[in-house]
């Protein structure tokens, strides 16, 4: 009997990574897509990755083939002759901005929504089951880690059954490929993003009960499978895939992707960047997609030299909001096994957070500095750049008192800023970094401050935030994906492409501090 559990358990790895070769459009068009993606026809590289083949890719390169040598040959003409472009999600909304912004939110809902995908060979786009929201603009299909702060929204307007239909989509996705990709393309099949598939759960057991994680349990714990593949016979100071095995024995996780080739959405973005760093090309675009694992690209957070892309080191980074959120990843399942009665798994699950919050609390936590921090596995030693992520350990309640009331006052004294919380100190131009400020950061750390009984700073950067919003809706009619939160009458920046709006995870995040916070804004924008 446990040698066919072995051989079965071995099928369904093998798979479980047969299915996840589905072929991407550099595979599908080599040549071609180097062509395409290098030469500038198209300002953004998403658009020809994102684009339908109208024919077969053999018959498309054959033609290709044979008629690029010629003189005469018009690539852009050729693409368009031979692929539907993509098009912007919201093209031909217009926002009804004196009907205020509760009601642009609600009719974004519709806007952004999209019904379950009906196949189309050979294109990137991932087939899903049930319908979704997608955030806007060039983000033409569900993300990960996005969909969890719109799913705030969706909740606060009670449309559970979207939040439903979002939720078995991700577990379809774990159940097919064996994690939950960066979002819903083949290009995007070598990587996860910050794993808030637990945090769904917990939201969707809000409306319908403690069922729902017993439900769920056999999708979380192969996405637990996923994060720590790397974890069986891993060596003291050694890191296999996206799990680093500590000085004292402890595992965390860090940002990895399977690939080391320029990313295919942003690939003239990356061929130029590898000309600046003296890391080879692997090891570079690597560290690059590791970042957009992350959700964090980019940032000087992941900088040895925060200025300088090319000293990107994601992978030698143990990120303190990763290995929180896999914390409650494993508490989900501990209460999973608890709720049905298996008490000895329910205790396996429940040490393992337990050695993972010491881990957090012994490598993560700065007393000098009063603040959470990233640690260089490699270096053995905090990385330099305060981020907002030090928030995420109270978010988890795994900060001490103390340790809560030092992050409160170093987070008002330096990331607070007239429009709300900065994403780190440093001035980069990365957009992941200051003056910039995004919603999911807001909202973790407003509920982290509430967990703590920091109820006057919560609501302060709460207020800024809605302010903030607010302010650019009255003027613009959008929502943006991130906002400048220093110089409030300037537009964010930074970043591989131009300002989104749409935005699904800002449209949730406001309408769930707008009914927690409903009192009349009268803070003035300053420090």
């Amino acid at each position: 009997m446990a040698k066919r559990n072995i051989l079965f358990f071995s099928f369904l790895i093998f798979l479980n990574f047969a299915q996840a070769q589905v072929p991407t459009p550099r595979q599908l068009f080599p040549g071609l897509f180097e062509k395409v993606q290098l030469s500038g026809i198209f300002p953004d590289n998403k658009t020809f990755v994102d684009a339908v083949p109208l024919r077969t890719p053999s018959a498309i390169m054959s033609d290709y083939t044979s008629m690029s040598a010629s003189q005469e040959f018009n690539l852009k003409q050729f693409v368009s002759s031979n692929f539907i472009l993509p098009g912007m999600t919201n093209t031909g909304f217009k926002s009804n901005i004196p009907a205020g912004i509760r009601v642009h939110i609600d009719t974004l809902w519709t806007v952004l929504y999209r019904k379950p995908d009906q196949y189309q060979q050979y294109s990137s786009l991932l087939k899903l089951p049930a319908g979704y929201v997608v955030p806007g603009g060039r983000f033409r299909e569900m993300y990960y880690w996005d969909s969890y702060f719109t799913m705030l929204g969706l909740q606060e307007c009670h449309k559970t059954t979207i939040l439903q239909h979002m939720i078995s989509d991700f577990a379809y996705l774990i159940d097919k490929y064996g994690f939950i990709p960066n979002g819903m393309r083949t290009y995007y099949l070598t990587r996860s993003q910050p794993p808030f598939f637990s945090m769904m759960i917990d939201l969707l057991a809000g409306d319908m009960g403690n069922k729902t994680l017993v439900r769920y349990q056999p999708e979380l714990l192969k996405e637990y499978a996923f994060w720590m593949k790397g974890a069986k016979g891993l060596a003291v100071d050694a890191a296999g895939e996206n799990v680093v095995c500590m000085p004292d024995g402890a595992l965390l996780n860090r940002y990895w992707d399977d690939s080391d080739k320029p990313r295919e959405e942003s690939y003239k973005q990356d061929v130029e960047a590898v000309k600046n760093t003296r890391q080879r090309p692997e090891e570079f675009y690597r560290n690059v997609r590791a970042a957009a694992e992350s959700g964090w690209d980019f940032s000087s957070r992941w900088f040895s030299d925060p200025n300088d892309l090319g000293t990107i080191q994601t992978t030698d980074i143990i990120p303190v909001d990763l290995n929180c959120l896999l914390y409650h990843l494993e508490l989900s399942i501990a209460r999973a096994y608890q709720l049905k009665g298996e008490t000895g798994n329910y205790h396996v699950y429940l040490n393992k957070a337990s050695v993972r919050k010491k881990a957090i609390l012994k490598y993560c936590w700065s007393e000098t500095d009063g603040w959470f921090m990233d640690y260089n596995w490699k270096t053995k030693a905090f990385s330099p750049v305060k981020t907002l992520a030090g928030i995420f350990p109270l978010e988890f309640n795994i900060a001490g008192k103390k340790q809560s009331d030092k992050v409160a006052s170093y987070l008002k004294a330096n990331f607070l800023k007239p429009g709300g919380l900065v994403t780190t100190l440093n001035r980069t131009g990365q957009q992941w970094d200051s003056p910039n400020a995004w919603a999911p950061l807001q909202y973790i750390a407003i509920d982290g401050l509430r967990k703590y009984h920091h109820t006057v700073l919560a609501r302060s950067v709460a207020e800024r935030w809605i302010s903030t919003n607010t302010r650019v809706f009255e003027q613009t009619g959008k929502l943006m994906e991130k906002y400048n939160v220093i110089d409030t009458k300037t537009k964010a920046g930074g970043g591989e492409y131009a300002l989104q709006d749409g935005f699904g995870w800002t449209n949730g995040v406001l309408l769930n501090l707008m009914d927690h916070y409903p009192a009349p804004i009268k803070i003035k924008l300053q420090q």
